[in-house]
């Protein structure tokens, strides 16, 4: 019994070794290879904000159509092929390093998308409001020579920021006195005595630096403008739908001629712009805007220009198209010999003027015009230049099939005048001007057939703005010099370029079929706005009593200056 409890005591003692030799070697093999452990719980914390894929930034200027800023796919503002921000409002004009605007090669003046005219086949569109839209036809009876030469207010002034402007080299001489009525008066005097500018006894008188005298006077209501051969007597002619007429009486060679103006306001300036007496059908300006059915070969011989003087003289400024292929092309030759015709012609007057006691003007500018030398010493009109004569052309003549379509319209009383409507920045001088160079302080003189660009829109204080000089005769203002200059000049310009419009309208309307020159349909006319006047008989008395008492202020003011 006593050897079965030592057996069983001893087999469990066994058990009890043997487990606690396992639960020791376990022990060991444990701290030698740790058991792969968990990671530790982590705290969760507020999610975080979803990644999106990239996208590019929205273009800064996508909505700016029109404006060249359109960004490309996948770039960020990226400026179209080769434009970048190139404006287009109004102007059409590309900015030439030192002479401000020069017109695109090739074309000269064109009008840009914006500028409220836009040439479309068919001749369908009427420009915008505000273009002055005042039809070009139909008044076609002024005479060829001299064409041009018709004065305006303040024509040949000395215009300046601050008064009167230098003669290149020279300084000015002013003198105050009392007129004949007891009211201050003043003289402006160049080197020599030559007298410049009076003002005195209720007139304006102007010498330009080419010779040529201009008499500026308001009397009784009627405004008088007279040059050594003739002028205009202006007054008022009627009023209707609230818009008043003002009729001109031309004198120009011993002939009358009356024409109508329209008269509004515009800032606080008064303006007048020229009113046909009658339209044409808007087929005929058709006919005259779109190119023929076949050119036209019309030269010097059929224009009849040959062997006559003012042709020889401007030779080596103008050069006629040898052949037209749209009465535009033919329209403008005609205007630009027009005007040329008229700037030799007051060669002549001034030259006559000198010879008679006037006081001379520089020596070069009383070359005797003739053919030869002083043909071939001029700098030729360009091409560039005629073809923005002919564009401006075009562009009346858009203006004038728009009229045509409803003759009894007006423009509205808030109209941009011509001189100032950004689609218009051409002008072709119509007569003698002095400018002043900005630059330089100085002045330089322009004649009828020089082309000037307006290059502002808004005048300054003077009611001046800046032009540049696009082609100029010898002795005249620079070519690329920019000027500053009398938004009234400017719009006399543009009303002598709508008379001389409709003079060579009528002529295709009267000789087409005839000399060369096609047929034209639809040459029948209608109304204007108002009946045309007929001229005022007292006219040539009133202009020859003017220059009589300018003679006498003159003498009285040259009296002071001594």
């Amino acid at each position: 019994m006593p050897n079965k409890r030592i057996l069983k005591n001893s087999m469990v003692l066994l058990v009890l070794l043997i487990f606690s030799t396992l639960a020791w070697g376990d022990q060991k093999k444990t701290e030698k290879t740790p058991a792969p452990s968990r990671p530790a719980a982590q705290v969760k914390s507020a999610p975080a904000p979803k990644s999106v894929p990239s996208r590019p930034a929205p273009a800064l200027n996508k909505t700016n159509t029109g404006l060249g800023n359109k960004p490309t796919t996948g770039v960020s503002n990226k400026a179209t092929t080769g434009a970048g921000y190139k404006p287009a409002t109004g102007t059409g004009y590309k900015p030439a390093t030192g002479t401000g605007y020069k017109p695109a090669t090739g074309t000269g003046y064109k009008p840009a998308t914006g500028t409220g005219y836009k040439p479309a086949t068919g001749m369908g569109n009427r420009p915008t409001p505000g273009m002055g839209n005042r039809p070009t036809t139909g008044m076609g009876n002024r005479p060829t020579t001299g064409m041009g030469n018709r004065p305006t207010t303040g024509v040949g002034r000395n215009v300046s920021a601050g008064g009167g402007m230098a003669h290149p080299g020279t300084r000015t001489t002013t003198r105050t006195f009392t007129d004949r009525s007891g009211h201050p008066a003043s003289a402006t005097f160049r080197p020599g005595g030559r007298v410049a500018t009076i003002h005195a006894n209720g007139m304006t008188i102007n010498h330009g630096l080419h010779g040529g005298r201009t008499i500026v006077a308001e009397r009784n209501g009627r405004t008088i403008v007279s040059t050594g051969r003739g002028g205009y007597v202006q007054r008022p002619y009627l009023n209707r739908g609230g818009r008043a007429y003002y009729q001109r009486t031309y004198v120009v060679g011993g002939r009358s001629y009356a024409r109508v103006y329209r008269g509004y306001d515009y800032h606080g300036v008064r303006y007048y712009g020229y009113v046909p007496g009658y339209y044409y059908h808007p087929r005929f300006y058709g006919w005259a805007y779109n190119p023929w059915v076949r050119p036209v070969y019309f030269g010097p011989a059929a224009w009849g220009w040959v062997g006559t003087p003012w042709f020889g003289f401007y030779g080596g400024f103008f050069t006629p198209y040898p052949v037209y292929a749209s009465a535009s092309l033919w329209l403008t030759d005609y205007l630009i010999a027009a005007n040329l015709q008229a700037a030799y012609q007051a060669r002549l007057d001034a030259a006559a003027a000198a010879g008679g006691g006037e006081a001379p003007a520089p020596a070069e500018n009383y070359a005797p015009p003739s053919g030869g030398p002083a043909a071939s010493s001029q700098t030729p009109l360009s091409p560039e230049v005629k073809q923005a004569i002919a564009d401006e052309v075009q562009q009346q003549l858009a203006a004038a099939q728009a009229a045509a379509a409803n003759p009894q319209a007006a423009p509205t009383s808030d109209q941009v005048p011509d001189a100032l409507n950004p689609a218009e920045r051409v002008f072709v001088v119509s007569s003698n001007l002095d400018v002043a160079v900005p630059a330089s302080g100085q002045e330089c003189s322009l004649t009828a057939g020089d082309v000037v660009m307006r290059l502002a829109d808004t005048p300054d204080n003077n009611q001046n703005v800046t032009a540049s000089i696009q082609s100029s005769k010898k002795g005249d203002c620079a070519t690329g010099q920019t000027v500053a200059i009398g938004v009234q000049d400017l719009q006399e310009m543009h009303n002598q370029f709508r008379e001389q419009l409709d003079s060579g309208l009528k002529t295709l309307a009267d000789k087409g079929g005839t000399g060369g020159l096609p047929k034209a349909p639809d040459t029948a006319t209608t109304n204007g706005e108002v009946p045309p006047p007929t001229p005022d008989s007292g006219a040539a008395d009133q202009l020859q009593a003017q220059q009589q008492q300018a003679n006498q202020t003159e003498a009285q003011a040259t009296q002071n200056y001594q």
